[in-house]
């Protein structure tokens, strides 16, 4: 089964210039949803983790997969003031802006090694950030691992600089 198929190029959203991934019908097919879990577990097996963080909001779906997969703890990095307690903030530049994710202090447990899942690699910024406010708020990152990555962005290469060891599904 070719994952491809089922993750079709939107051109120009959200704005000019962007090619847009559309997940959903990957999401809605049970075999290809199945198939693209079992393929990050099988990535997922090449980290030492004892946690899971899904950036949001797309990379929730496929960490809580990932997570139930695996029997693992799940925490989420939010989008700012979506989080009701004390949370540790780190801004980011995306390829068409800015953003910042948020993770509540009180989530995970001292020590933890936090591997983070995502949808998409594109320039490798999100990533980036939520290794950023891992550390920050004292937790080990044990790497990054994405379903697709955009080639010809360089976010794979971006995210070795940094120190931060990424595995994905597919390269388009």
């Amino acid at each position: 089964m070719n994952l491809l198929d089922y993750l079709p190029g939107v051109p120009n959203f959200p704005k000019p210039g962007i090619l847009f991934r559309d997940i959903s019908p990957l999401l809605a097919n049970p075999i290809a949803f199945k198939e693209a879990t079992l393929q990050l577990e099988t990535l997922a097996q090449q980290f030492d983790y004892s946690h899971i963080l899904g950036i949001e909001s797309r990379g929730f779906i496929f960490a809580s997969a990932l997570a139930h997969q695996t029997h693992k703890g799940l925490a989420l990095a939010r989008k700012p003031n979506k989080l009701p307690l004390a949370s540790h903030r780190e801004s980011y530049g995306l390829e068409y802006g800015s953003d910042s994710l948020e993770i509540q202090q009180s989530t995970l447990p001292e020590g933890a090694r936090v591997l983070i899942v995502d949808d998409v690699l594109a320039t490798g910024g999100t990533i980036i950030a939520a290794s950023k406010l891992l550390q920050k708020a004292g937790f080990q990152v044990a790497g990054a691992l994405t379903l697709l990555e955009i080639a010809g962005l360089n976010g794979g290469g971006l995210l070795t600089q940094k120190g931060i060891t990424n595995k994905t599904v597919l390269i388009a």
